[in-house]
């Protein structure tokens, strides 16, 4: 990979403050913007390359933001180790298809699944959710099948996998949003790390580009996570923005990819 220049690296920090940011605040769309901000604003001129070390940054930045939510006691820990455990294996099992296909149409199929999700998430932006939920024998099989299923994909197309775990968290165990987004960081934790080390065996990941990234994203997750709380009360709101945020991520990403292919 060619090296990259002084203004691409100062672009790959300020990229991931505005990641670690979405991470904070959302629990997810870290990848969805991590990826194309690798693209199209740092320039990183191979799509697995921006994959692999999107993938090591996000899991960095998500750690970030666990901690911060952790302080806040939105995390629900048994459904996020369980949710994780399953997810790891599938997120392998999932690197190690997306490495074989072509780049620009991985990143075609993964703005056709950001609508896809937007649309399920938008439909259920009302739920309040139940603030006594809990991972037990009655919906563990559900919680692993979904865990599982989002670590593939989150592993397929390199991402975190925020973005599918929130939803996937509600939609599993009826949690509140809040909870969800404190919750799926733990996940988008160990699917991002297996995922960057996947990548990192066949060198798609640029160390200094992740470490630029990582340092502006600790700032961003401080700073989103805090907002996370403030708006937490306001029904639907979290997940309206987050939608929102999919849906023109992915937008941009179909013109692009489209006419690049």
């Amino acid at each position: 990979m060619p090296t990259l220049t002084a203004i691409q690296y100062a672009l790959g920090a300020l990229s991931g403050m505005l990641v670690g940011f979405s991470l904070g605040l959302f629990g997810g769309g870290g990848s969805i913007l991590a990826v194309p901000l690798m693209v199209y604003v740092v320039g990183v001129p191979s799509p697995h390359m921006a994959i692999g070390t999107s993938a090591f940054a996000v899991a960095a930045n998500a750690f970030t933001g666990l901690l911060s939510h952790a302080r806040k006691g939105t995390v629900f820990w048994r459904c996020a180790a369980i949710y994780s455990v399953a997810g790891v294996l599938g997120a392998f099992f999932g690197s190690t298809l997306g490495k074989a296909f072509n780049g620009q149409h991985l990143l075609l199929l993964f703005a056709v699944l950001m609508v896809v999700i937007g649309a399920l998430m938008l439909r259920r932006r009302g739920d309040e959710g139940d603030p006594g939920a809990s991972c037990n024998r009655d919906n563990a099989p559900k919680v692993v099948g979904f865990g599982g299923a989002t670590g593939f994909f989150s592993g397929f197309f390199g991402i975190g996998g925020g973005f599918l775990i929130v939803p996937g968290l509600v939609m599993s165990t009826s949690m509140p949003m809040i909870n969800a987004i404190g919750s799926s960081l733990f996940a988008v934790t160990a699917f991002g790390l297996t995922t960057a080390l996947n990548y990192a065996f066949s060198g798609l990941v640029d160390w200094p580009l992740a470490t630029v990234f990582v340092g502006g994203g600790v700032v961003g997750g401080f700073m989103g996570a805090g907002l996370a709380t403030k708006l937490a009360p306001h029904k639907g709101l979290l997940t309206t923005l987050f939608v929102a945020l999919i849906f023109v991520v992915a937008l941009y990403m179909m013109w692009r990819t489209a006419a690049a292919i």
